[in-house]
């Protein structure tokens, strides 16, 4: 978050693990056998728990954040461009983002927040927050960065975050995009 608060999700390994084993248990049963039968509730029980935590962690985390914030800005992300990637989608689909950003949506509004998500495309982990040096693409096992321009130090998720915050408020970083909202008034008038 932009106060440099982190949230730490539940461990699904655990549960994903075991659903893995009994899936493979449950392929080399008979078809009709009762035991394949016990096999596949004992998977849709483990599948029902997954879902359970991770609702429960995404509520309360959700409640917390709209609670605490007028202003509750997040970006939009292409979760299903990320999830190609095989190293990180079993990860990245566990977390469940989408069902998160309903919940904050569907809460900030019955709470008269202000709701808002940015653009898919603002180059919020390529840019200094603090003077706005654009460092370019980093590799995402590149955690913390120093800026060239000004020195800092920044861990990447809390960057991201501040910037996050900054284009939803309305300070642009984007010299193309700052170019184009200024309006040029004639010096006749």
């Amino acid at each position: 978050m932009s106060n440099g608060e982190k949230a730490q999700s539940p461990n699904y390994s655990v549960f994903d693990r075991r659903i893995r084993k009994l899936q493979k248990k449950l392929a080399r049963q008979p078809l009709d056998s009762k035991r394949r039968n016990i096999t596949r509730i004992k998977i849709a029980k483990l599948h029902n728990r997954i879902a359970d935590t991770r609702k429960d962690f995404l509520h309360k985390l959700s409640t917390k954040i709209v609670s605490e914030n007028q202003v509750i800005v997040l970006e939009d992300l292409n979760v299903s461009g990320m999830v190609k990637n095989r190293k990180l989608a079993r990860s990245i689909s566990l977390q469940g983002w989408r069902e998160f950003r309903t919940f904050c949506e569907a809460k900030s509004e019955k709470l008269n927040r202000d709701f808002r998500v940015i653009n898919r495309w603002e180059p919020t982990s390529q840019v200094c927050c603090e003077c706005g040096y654009k460092w370019g693409k980093l590799d995402l096992k590149i955690r913390s960065v120093q800026c060239l321009n000004c020195g800092t130090e920044h861990d990447r998720d809390e960057n991201a975050a501040k910037n996050i915050n900054k284009v939803g408020i309305g300070h642009c970083h984007d010299s193309k995009r700052t170019r184009i909202d200024r309006k040029t008034t004639s010096v006749a008038s």
